[in-house]
């Protein structure tokens, strides 16, 4: 494992700079202003991978990450000229979400890249004139990442007559012949396979008209990597040590090619697309990646369902119970109904990816936008309060009216994003490998992809019904206070009110503990979501309206807004963390918490539901991996969507925050995504800390 540990040294320490794409891309794409869109664009293109820097770090066993190669001058030149021209192009190219999405692997390593290029030529014969530009476009596009290839297996094949050590030099000459070969060509082994599925993803996060980086997933590498595995394995060609070793570095190049804060990795277990249940080696190895690496990523998403053998749910509770912030569990029985309501075919319904939280989309067919937009669930009620109403139910009534017009509202707004970015940007090397782009003639970014999505998230949902139990009980039931009372109170963030304040908190009944008459309100919330998004349908075929209830870090944004709310928040603070109770408030222990959080439906949110639970590591003995297996089944079996685990201590937490880089590979579970503890504001750090530690 010294290999890997000294490349994770790497990773921790990686930039995730770009600067040398764009700059050469933009560079080509400025001089060529007579080239018509497509044209000018592949151009640039192919200029910009045959000329970007190689980099093979020392150890590396699969290659192909980003390197700022710019020399002195053409750092003046981007920072001076280019840097402008790629930034306002990019703005040009509009707004909403990108690469939240898993590619068709298996076409990829079947057919390799001059495959694929023979699938668009046959197209190409009896294409209209109209398309026939995209076609040129996504061949040249593929050209050029086989180039790029090219000149890694020209720098292996260089830093192997430098070597001096032999087992490294008999590395880089494998490394040599395989760039060779994947991805222009099919894979033949386990270890091409794995290399030309990371090479052909690296090159895809280098997206010219996106500036920001991308996110894309691994897809379900259990079920397409398999095959080469077992016939490596049953041959002799490949040891599973060897195997795993390559697995870790393909993790440890996820973390370079994805800054922390955002999220990728991959799925792994569930059925495919004949409804077998996946489990097999590479399923648990995958998993093992995690605890090799001890890094922010890969993100690990355990595809779960009822007949699958115990043995991968209990090896997804050791890992977690070593600290690691991954697997997180998702309920495949549940997500696949959901995609079935949703119109998808069933085949395609058990080959979906947790996009980069717990949002789902179907691998391979999706321009799926996540997350578009958040709403401020919280806010929503405070706008309500300033007038009276004449009972509880009026106020509700106002309530669920206010927010069918957010939801109407900010449909139309993304769904005018989406007309804009058909208009003025292009992505022809991803359709290649998104169905149907190809088969249709048309761009992902233009509507040729299957499914176009939208999927709106709500943010705050445990805040917003406490507080409406609050005022249940205090404004219409007791009536110690009017609503405009209460709303005076809290933008004045209770001050001189610390002992209503901590009655609002402490002794009302809160979301998270089994009680019906509180619980009753998240399920009143999400199916008016659900039935308002129905409503919606945008321009492109298969443009849904779906929604979640999950964060990323939204809730701390959103908190850092919001002034006090009525279940006793103060202003400034975060909101909830997910779909689970809010931070501190399960006084039940976590059998009541998975209950409240499982009594309403989850499988229409198919935009992701993310319940965290944070476990004392310290507390753990002989019987809790039991224990945890035992709650993680049960909230499974009661139909609920995913279930994401810390198992830290409260004083670890605090000794991270007051030492950050004795502890700058601590990583913790946020909202859906996982981050190094260390590099969390102030904020988010307490938030964390402060979330219920169960002892099992």
């Amino acid at each position: 494992m010294k290999r890997i540990e000294k490349l994770r040294q790497i990773a921790l320490c990686h930039l995730h700079i770009n600067d040398e794409f764009f700059y050469r891309f933009y560079k080509r794409y400025s001089e060529n202003e007579s080239l018509v869109d497509y044209l000018r664009y592949a151009d640039a293109f192919f200029y910009a991978f045959s000329n970007l820097t190689p980099n093979i770090s020392d150890g590396e066993l699969i290659v192909g990450e980003i390197k700022n190669g710019l020399t002195v001058q053409e750092k003046e030149e981007w920072e001076n000229t280019y840097r402008e021209i790629a930034q306002e192009r990019c703005r040009l190219s509009g707004g909403g979400q990108d690469s939240h999405m898993a590619i068709d692997y298996e076409l990829l390593l079947s057919c390799g890249l001059k495959g694929v290029i023979a699938r668009i030529e046959k197209y190409e014969k009896t294409c209209p004139p109209e398309q026939s530009d995209f076609y040129s476009a996504a061949k040249t596009c593929l050209l050029a990442v086989i180039r790029h290839s090219e000149n890694y297996s020209a720098l292996a094949a260089h830093l192997a007559k430098e070597e001096c050590n032999d087992q490294r030099k008999k590395e880089l000459l494998q490394i040599s012949e395989i760039c060779k070969k994947v991805p222009a060509e099919p894979a033949k082994s386990f270890y091409e396979a794995v290399q030309s599925v990371h090479f052909v993803t690296y090159c895809l996060s280098l997206n010219p008209f996106r500036y920001g980086h991308q996110q894309f997933q691994l897809g379900h590498p259990d079920r397409y990597l398999y095959p080469y595995y077992k016939n490596d394995i049953e041959k002799g060609i490949i040891t599973k040590e060897a195997a795993q070793l390559l697995l870790d570095c393909l993790g440890i190049q996820i973390n370079m090619r994805v800054p922390s804060g955002l999220s990728s990795g991959y799925m792994v277990g569930g059925k495919d697309e004949d409804g077998e249940i996946v489990a097999n080696e590479l399923t648990e190895m995958l998993m093992q990646v995690v605890d090799d690496v001890k890094l922010v990523y890969p993100s690990v998403g355990l595809c779960h369902t009822k007949d699958m053998p115990d043995s991968f749910l209990q090896k997804a509770c050791e890992i977690l119970s070593h600290g690691r912030s991954h697997p997180a569990i998702f309920n495949d029985d549940v997500i696949t109904k959901g995609l079935i309501e949703y119109g998808v075919p069933e085949n395609e319904a058990h080959n979906y990816i947790h996009s980069t939280c717990v949002e789902i989309t179907p691998v391979a067919s999706s321009n799926v936008w996540v997350a578009s937009p958040y709403t401020n669930m919280a806010q929503l009620l405070l706008d309500t309060m300033t007038r009276e109403y004449d009972s509880f139910e009026e106020h509700i009534s106002a309530l669920l009216k206010d927010l069918g017009d957010s939801i109407k509202n900010k449909f139309w707004e993304q769904n005018s994003l989406r007309q804009y970015r058909a208009e003025h940007s292009m992505n022809p090397l991803l359709s290649c490998f998104v169905n149907d782009c190809i088969a249709r003639g048309m761009d992902i970014e233009k509507g040729g992809a299957r499914y176009h999505w939208i999927m709106p998230s709500f943010v705050g949902m445990a805040n917003l019904v406490d507080s409406i139990y609050v005022l249940k009980k205090i404004v219409y039931e007791n009536k110690e206070y009017t609503v405009r009372e209460l709303k005076v109170i809290l933008d004045r963030n209770f001050d001189g009110n610390e002992e209503l304040r901590q009655r609002l908190l402490k002794d009302l009944p809160k979301y998270g503990n089994d009680i019906d008459d509180v619980d009753q309100y998240f399920g009143m919330l999400t199916s008016h979501i659900v039935a308002e998004c129905k409503k919606y349908t945008g321009e492109f075929a298969e443009e849904k309206l779906i929604p979640s209830v999950f964060c990323w870090v939204m809730h701390e944004r959103f908190g850092r807004e919001t002034g006090a709310t009525p279940d006793g928040r103060l202003s400034g603070f975060p909101l909830g963390d997910g779909s689970g109770p809010c931070q501190g408030r399960e006084m039940n222990g976590p059998t009541a918490s998975i209950l409240s959080s499982t009594k309403w439906a989850h499988h229409e949110l198919i935009g992701g539901v993310a319940v965290n639970m944070k476990f004392s590591k310290s507390a753990l003995g002989k019987d809790s991996l039991n224990i945890m297996q035992g709650l993680i089944k049960a909230y499974m079996l009661r139909g609920g969507f995913e279930l994401q685990i810390n198992v830290t201590d409260k004083e670890l937490l605090e000794k991270a925050g007051r030492n950050p880089e004795e502890y700058r590979d601590l990583v913790v579970r946020i909202g859906g995504y996982s981050d190094y503890f260390t590099r969390l504001s102030p904020e988010m750090q307490q938030e964390v800390i402060l979330r219920t530690e169960h002892h099992i």
